[in-house]
């Protein structure tokens, strides 16, 4: 398969995203704050169409509002907390939005299917440089920043006693989720991207290893997960975003199942 110079540009694309998804999945799951990645790829839909109903292209408009949207997510903070019903109905809003926009654009099947499920076998060297560079920032920053947010993530009082400034990690942070999120659409699509988003983070956590290693460990099944995906695709020539989403299910799935019996048997 990698005669072909899409499945080679697919392997590139998926592996730049599934670096910075399962790392970044790892603290979003530790902090609570799993929807957060759905509802930004929701927002990202909305800006990705009206990009296209404007003439440019989507992931400028996917990179722009979701980032915008992560900003201020992390500046309102606690504000945000037990409003499910509030963020449940901004989503809503997001998705019809953004089909209203496609509405007005004469190719709205193939762009709303790319867009809803993603399409990474049509991902372009200029998608696949700027996925490189976006994936490449987010890593650099995360890693900086990791110890502080494992802080203040864990022990939030302790660490604004020790005058770390809560608020500014959240939003970083939320910027970071942001990025991560609009990469990982371009490759699952925006109803699809918490297989990648929160699988392998939630995985990861379940193991009683050391952050670094558990941040490690989401990384490698985030890259399980694509490299089987879309081995899977080629073999089969169902969807890319089914299988790689399977893939999430089934590894979580899979280590539930084996630490009950491993437990069972302890108790036994």
């Amino acid at each position: 398969m990698f005669e072909y110079d899409f499945m080679r540009m697919a392997f590139a694309a998926a592996t730049c995203v599934a670096l910075v998804a399962g790392p970044v999945g790892y603290f979003l799951v530790l902090r609570g704050q799993t929807f957060a990645g759905h509802a930004l790829a929701h927002v990202g839909f909305a800006g990705a169409t009206g990009a296209i109903l404007f003439g440019l292209s989507p992931i400028v408009g996917l990179l722009s509002l979701t980032l915008l949207a992560g900003l201020g997510m992390g500046l309102l903070g606690e504000k945000l907390a037990n409003r499910d019903v509030a963020i449940g109905f901004v989503l809503v809003a997001a998705l019809a939005l953004g089909l209203l926009f496609l509405h007005f654009y004469t190719s709205s099947a193939t762009q709303a299917s790319a867009l809803l499920f993603g399409n990474i076998l049509a991902i372009t060297a200029g998608t696949l440089n700027l996925l490189a560079a976006v994936c490449t920032l987010c890593l650099i920053v995360l890693l900086t920043m990791s110890r502080r947010l494992l802080f203040v993530s864990l022990q939030p009082e302790l660490a604004e006693a020790k005058g770390i400034n809560i608020r500014q990690s959240a939003t970083i942070f939320m910027m970071l989720v942001a990025l991560a999120t609009a990469a990982c659409s371009q490759i699952l699509g925006v109803l699809l991207v918490f297989a990648l988003m929160v699988g392998p983070g939630a995985t990861a956590l379940r193991f009683a290893i050391s952050p670094a290693k558990g941040m490690a460990l989401a990384a490698l099944l985030a890259l399980v997960d694509c490299w089987g995906g879309l081995s899977l695709a080629y073999a089969t020539d169902w969807p890319v975003s089914f299988w790689i989403t399977a893939m999430s299910l089934l590894v979580y799935g899979a280590t539930i199942l084996v630490q009950r019996q491993g437990a069972s048997q302890v108790h036994a």
